[in-house]
């Protein structure tokens, strides 16, 4: 390979790398599921949150398609993204690249923190807005709302933003993260999330929550747990208009004798505002309505409760249904912590850390809007395929999209498309499954001293064997 030819194929032109990146994510058609991301839109938001970024080996678009690498690899590991990207390279007829790590990790650091987060966002309203109306709930759209922890590397700069629990030594814990997290039901793409420190009072759930909302809009159906059931966080979402389902909170008493009666068991309950909690302002206390119109109803062992009134509109059995959906986001949920493995975060910084998580959103919303278009071809709800199995019809088909000629991307992108609408998931209504695991762990102690300090002793003991050999 010449010096001249070596130039070019490292200064790959921005457009090429646009077109690779969607022909990754099947974003390279007319349909309205197959163009979420246009490439003007996606050149632009990188102007927007990158606009000094020079067209070098690890421009900030390849730099985030290994970083995508690393998170749907079973590897996760750096080393790991970069042989992927020679392989890449290779494959396309460009010069090699080097199996070097710390020009990709520098790569990594330069970017914004604010890219990826942006590009999962407007990916998530792109397919909300462009969603079929079947995914929806008479035409209205619903979103789950939830949390979940993940911890990271045990680094002083880890620990002084997301400390370990109180209740661990220092040196035997690791940081820990909350992150509370939006996802809309239909097309099952995270819409917005917040993440903190996981250490007690105005860290928790219901307080993360008040940081989002953005992607709340009036006319939308909100399901959540009944942690998430206190006064003023009912209050703020009525107040917005967006409707709730969800079930009471266990301290708080529900009498059906008072209130006015919509059926049996069924009724509209008055809630008093209560007294101003510390954290709220009396400014912001003040806005907070003096009391609620609340709907309590009770279907079997739960008692839901609602802001949709009209009894005629929605029936109990209907708010049973909905309530019942919720369980989607602890699969969703689960699917990024165990599936795309961010349940132990590799980063050992929190800036770092928190790209990471964008970039494992970023990766699954991509991987729900190929799922979408696989529904919408096979005529399903996006529900009803299986999550892994597009993962990993995504990963065998990765190379080939990318590195694949003009003519032959078409193909590739119709047989991805129907092998993933292939894998349905087994209808199973009603199923319970036992919260206890088979497998026996494995019989290792747990480090009760430092690592280092228990690595010492060990070397003593050593040391003191080998006198005894010698003496």
């Amino acid at each position: 390979m010449n010096a001249t030819k070596i130039f070019h194929a490292d200064v790959r032109s921005f457009e090429n790398q646009v077109k690779q990146f969607l022909n990754r994510f099947v974003q390279n058609g007319v349909d309205a599921l197959s163009g979420l991301f246009k490439p003007r839109q996606l050149e632009d938001l990188i102007k927007e949150h990158s606009p000094k970024y020079r067209n070098r080996l690890y421009s900030p678009l390849t730099t985030i398609g290994m970083f995508l690498d690393q998170v749907f690899s079973a590897d996760h590991s750096c080393q790991d993204a970069v042989a992927q990207e020679l392989s890449n390279r290779v494959a396309q007829d460009l010069s090699e690249s080097s199996l070097n790590t710390g020009p990709y990790c520098k790569a990594r650091k330069r970017l914004s923190s604010t890219l990826l987060p942006a590009l999962c966002k407007t990916l998530a309203d792109n397919l909300l807005q462009t969603q079929s109306n079947s995914w929806r709930w008479r035409g209205r759209d619903i979103k789950i709302i939830d949390g979940v922890t993940v911890l990271m590397p045990d680094t002083s700069l880890n620990q002084a933003t997301y400390p370990q629990s109180k209740q661990q030594k220092d040196g035997l814990g690791f940081p820990i993260m909350r992150i509370v997290a939006i996802i809309s039901l239909g097309c099952g793409t995270v819409m917005e999330w917040v993440q903190g420190a996981c250490c007690g009072k105005l860290t928790g759930e219901t307080s993360m929550f008040r940081q989002l909302g953005k992607s709340l809009n009036s006319c939308d159906i909100l399901l959540m747990d009944r942690y998430y059931a206190g006064y003023f966080t009912v209050a703020g979402l009525m107040v917005k208009g967006v409707d709730f389902v969800c079930r009471q909170h266990q301290k708080r008493k529900t009498d059906f004798e008072k209130g006015r009666r919509l059926g049996k068991r069924d009724h509209i309950a008055i809630w008093l505002r209560p007294i101003r909690p510390k954290w709220m302002t009396p400014e912001d206390y003040e806005k907070v309505p003096v009391s609620l119109e609340v709907r309590e109803t009770r279907v079997g062992d739960w008692t839901l409760i609602t802001s949709m009134k009209d009894e005629k509109y929605v029936i109990p059995l209907q708010l049973n249904e909905l309530y019942g959906w919720r369980w989607h986001i602890e699969l969703d949920l689960r699917a990024i912590k165990s599936v795309l493995q961010m349940e132990m975060l590799r980063c050992k910084t929190p800036d770092m850390v928190a790209k990471e998580v964008a970039a494992h959103f970023l990766g699954y919303n991509l991987v729900r809007s190929v799922m979408a278009q696989a529904a919408n071809k096979v005529n399903c709800m996006p529900r009803e395929l299986s999550f892994k199995a597009a993962l990993q019809q995504l990963r065998a088909f990765a190379q080939q999209l990318c590195s694949g000629i003009n003519d032959r991307i078409n193909l590739l992108c119709d047989v991805l498309i129907r092998s993933i609408g292939k894998k349905k998931l087994p209808h199973r209504p009603g199923r319970v499954e036992p919260r206890a695991v088979k497998r026996r762990p494995k019989g290792h102690v747990f480090l009760t001293q430092v690592r280092a300090v228990l690595k010492a002793q060990l070397q003593v003991q050593r040391d003191l064997k080998m006198v005894g050999v010698f003496a």
